[in-house]
């Protein structure tokens, strides 16, 4: 009888062992010990002691490594804030660039404020599971993204606008490791920006002034991934500012993986890619996706940024993925888009080129004094008669 219970009882505890092993998930994770892992910080302290923790007077056309290490590691950890704030210095002329195992190019190149979540030259809380700007109104800007090298890392601020940065503070935290396994990949952003174009015949969203196209094969759809190598993509923080009042967001994503001519994954609206629904103008966030910043103006004119982060769902590819996305139904609608894309690869692979600070420049808002003269040539051309109403 007590070889028959210390048989249970050592069958038990191997099943108990195995099934601890199995168990993963971040809080269980917290559990494990590690070894050979040395914790490890940059920051902007004052090296003499002093309470001047920042770099200051950064110029126009300036460029600053901040953080520039060999050997192996993995940054967890990231914290900026800038002065002064955006209303004088726009964080989309400030650019982030990252450099994984000794390479010469960036994996990583966007300005600093969409690459955390700010659009245009605006602050706003927003907050996501990898990334946040939060209080105050988002001035810190927060990455928690895992980002390894094997080789070496280099991450360098270059100041693109027309005035000194004062004051540049910052954390990396990072983990100081003896090799990284074979399948780890490295983590890569990119912004793109684009004016899109509406049809020849206007913007004819809603078949409202004229027939929708078809559109199978994406050829003029806005492109925000477009990737040579072996990875998953994870994210997207997506930046669209509305020159008209009609809802810009029938557009869908079709996602081309290792070459297709045609997408394996396509969507069925803005919205919907974004995991919202009925063209919200309305605050919300939640760890993978949501709408930090909502246009208050007529319909859906002005600036929206909504985000989604494929945590527990990446999309997987062996040779290349194409991320693109229609600018209104069918790609009828000209918009004015900027996004970040994030992604990790097998190595460290250079980007597309980026975009101009010409390009990349905040479009104007539409507002009353507009409306109000287009609504002047709609009346001249019916006649102006003096009770015109507008719907005639």
């Amino acid at each position: 009888m007590k070889r028959i219970f210390l048989s249970i009882m050592i069958s038990t505890l191997a099943v108990f062992a195995l099934s601890a092993q199995d168990i993963s998930n971040d809080m269980f994770d917290l559990t494990k010990m590690r070894h050979n892992v040395k914790n490890k910080r940059i920051s902007s302290y004052d090296k003499t002691g002093g309470s001047g923790d920042r770099l200051a007077d950064i110029k126009p056309g300036e460029k600053v490594t901040i953080f520039d290490v060999k050997g192996a590691g993995v940054i967890n950890h990231i914290w900026f804030t800038i002065a002064p704030l955006p209303e004088l210095l726009s964080r989309n002329d400030i650019i982030l660039r990252m450099y994984w195992d000794g390479n010469e190019y960036p994996s990583v190149e966007s300005p600093i404020g969409p690459f955390f979540g700010q659009g245009w030259n605006e602050r706003y809380n927003f907050s996501s599971l990898p990334l946040t700007a939060g209080p105050a109104t988002g001035t810190g800007l927060v990455s928690y993204f895992s980002m390894p090298f094997a080789n070496g890392a280099r991450i360098e601020i270059e100041n693109q606008a027309d005035r000194d940065i004062s004051a540049f503070f910052f954390y990396i935290d990072y983990l100081e490791v003896a090799k990284l396994s074979k399948d780890v990949g490295r983590f890569h952003a990119w912004y793109n920006h684009e004016l899109t174009e509406a049809y020849p015949e206007g913007e004819a969203e809603w078949g409202l002034i004229a027939p929708q196209h078809l559109n199978l094969d994406g050829k003029d759809n806005y492109v925000f991934a477009d990737i040579k190598g072996k990875g998953h993509f994870v994210g997207i923080n997506y930046y669209v500012h509305s020159p008209t009042a009609m809802w810009y967001g029938e557009g869908d994503d079709m996602f081309f993986i290792d070459g297709e001519s045609l997408p394996s994954l396509l969507g069925t609206g803005t919205e919907d890619f974004f995991n919202t629904s009925w063209s919200p103008k309305e605050v919300f966030q939640h760890p993978y996706y949501g709408y930090p910043r909502v246009n208050n103006d007529v319909g859906w004119l002005g600036r929206t940024h909504v985000y989604r982060f494929f945590i527990n769902d990446p999309i997987f590819f062996e040779t290349a993925l194409k991320g693109t996305i229609e600018h209104g139904g069918s790609n009828n609608m000209t918009l004015d888009i900027g996004t970040v894309a994030y992604w990790y690869q097998s190595e460290a692979a250079s980007l597309p080129p980026a975009p101009s600070k010409e390009l990349r420049k905040p479009k104007p808002m539409i507002g009353p004094v507009e409306l109000h003269k287009w609504r002047h040539e709609w009346r001249k051309n019916n006649g102006n008669g003096p009770k015109l109403w507008g719907n005639e």
